[in-house]
């Protein structure tokens, strides 16, 4: 095997191997599970992933997503008569075969090699997955069950930055409750939960946007909220809380979770529009493109503790200015004055962070979330 030229690939994947041996050992699985590959296995996909993001084809960006698989283990595959390289000019013609969501070219080492087999959407547990999302920037996820319809990130690889997912980061005491329910359900590949799937639905369209969820039965917030709103909403919208109080075996069908997503897409997009969107703990909307102010008599929020799950993170204390624009400080604004509320932002380059009023340190927390939602 060629040895890579892309300067962090070696470096990366020895990191991305120590943790997925760490950590996959100690997953239950009662499906077999996908064999992991070696370090040098690792940085030979890394490097070639990396190329070919920064190849063009007819002037669009290669989204690829390559899994290493072997071809018996997929029951659904397109199998190539003869297999093709691992090459970024092979891997670049390719790319429009594979980029919608849910489709990877399989990978299997043949002749001392990497080759492409064929093209695969069902992976069997705990596969690798390595994902192209933009020039230079990679993902590595694995998938914790062969039906699981959300992979887990394991490491983001962004030019020379290596980020390795750390999924006890909030498992602190000091972390707010919310932001530990959230992470733990990216660690166990949940795709039920709400707040994620309008994270997700929130960052990919691109615009940026503040979701803002407050208590049921108070109205408390309207002190952090120009008056009057321009876009409240009259009666409260409950197409999304009436899909969550559903019992528990209707939860289960493709008919519901198709429903789920288009009302989340739906609320998601009104985030689009400038100002806040209002949603309530039971995910009913009261508002969108409010303006927040400060409350009569509140201080200027001036200090929030930044984190990110990622080894070897520290919490940073920091200005809400010196890592966002203007929908940040409102957010932590917001946060400060309504304690029992949360803010979900996403920027326009990408950056997702989530606020909540730690209650043990007296500060708003802000929790970048970013590597877990690519």
């Amino acid at each position: 095997m060629t040895q890579p030229t892309y300067a962090a690939a070696q470096l990366a994947s020895d990191r991305i191997h120590r943790h997925l041996a760490t950590h996959s050992t100690s997953q239950q699985s009662v499906e077999p599970a996908a064999t992991l590959p070696d370090s040098a296995t690792l940085a030979a996909l890394i490097d070639a992933a990396f190329w070919t993001s920064l190849r063009r084809e007819e002037g669009y960006i290669p989204r690829i997503s390559l899994a290493f698989v072997a071809p018996g283990q997929s029951d659904d595959a397109v199998a190539f008569a003869t297999s093709l390289s691992l090459a970024p000019k092979d891997l670049t013609k390719l790319a429009a075969a594979v980029d919608r969501a849910g489709l990877h070219l399989g990978v299997w080492p043949q002749q001392d090699e990497l080759r492409v087999w064929g093209i695969t959407r069902s992976l069997p547990a705990l596969c690798l997955v390595l994902e192209v999302v933009l020039p230079g920037l990679l993902v590595v996820k694995q998938s914790p069950s062969e039906d699981s319809g959300k992979f887990i990130n394991i490491a983001v690889v962004q030019g020379d930055e290596i980020k390795i997912i750390d999924p006890q980061a909030a498992s602190s005491p000091a972390y707010p409750a919310l932001l530990t329910s959230l992470q733990s359900q990216f660690s166990t590949g949940s795709a039920v939960n709400v707040l994620l799937q309008l994270a997700v639905s929130i960052r990919m369209h691109g615009r940026g946007g503040l979701l803002l969820v407050v208590p049921v039965g108070s109205d408390a917030w309207t002190e952090s909220i120009l008056q009057p709103i321009t876009y409240a909403v009259v009666p409260a919208f409950s197409g999304l809380a009436d899909l969550m109080r559903k019992d528990a075996g209707k939860k289960q069908g493709r008919r519901w979770e198709d429903a789920l997503g288009r009302v989340v897409d739906e609320i998601a997009g009104l985030t689009a529009v400038d100002g806040a969107t209002l949603i309530n703990a039971d995910y009913e909307l009261l508002a969108f493109g409010a303006k927040i102010v400060r409350r009569k008599g509140s201080p200027q929020v001036g200090q929030v503790t930044v984190t990110e799950p990622i080894e070897g993170g520290t919490p940073v204390i920091a200005e809400p200015a010196q890592f966002g624009g203007t929908r940040h400080l409102s957010a932590a604004q917001f946060v400060h004055d309504q304690r029992d509320a949360i803010a979900l932002v996403a920027s326009q380059d990408g950056r997702f962070t989530v606020f909540a009023w730690s209650a043990s340190e007296e500060i708003v927390h802000a929790h970048r979330i970013d590597a877990l939602l690519l």
